[in-house]
């Protein structure tokens, strides 16, 4: 069985939910295999979409490696205003030094 890794949703309503990501796959797998409606990841995570956007918590976001210049770009299309610490969850690799990720989910994908 492969590893995996416990994150942390934040509802825009506050409710935390916690989901199982396996080692080297994507948040947004992860989300979608949990049923987790509020990433609707339309795309299937090749990065066309941005309906997988969440906003990392801060104590979190120097753990993850740099956004590409093409993340930067689909982010800028997201439903609810990018912050800095936003993310597409399709470019979050599930590592163990990520074991406990917060991320918050944005009220809308679209």
């Amino acid at each position: 069985m492969a590893a995996t890794i416990d994150v942390h949703l934040i509802a825009p309503d506050g409710t935390r939910r916690t989901i199982a990501a396996r080692v080297g796959r994507s948040l947004m797998r992860a989300a979608v295999d949990a049923g987790v409606d509020e990433i609707a990841a339309d795309c299937g995570g090749s990065m066309t979409c941005a309906t997988c956007h969440v906003i990392v918590d801060p104590a979190w976001a120097p753990r993850l490696r740099p956004r590409s210049d093409e993340e930067s770009e689909m982010l800028e299309m997201t439903a609810v205003p990018r912050q800095d610490t936003s993310r597409l969850s399709c470019q979050i690799v599930a590592a163990e030094d990520l074991a406990g990720l917060v991320v918050q989910l944005p009220a809308t994908q679209y």
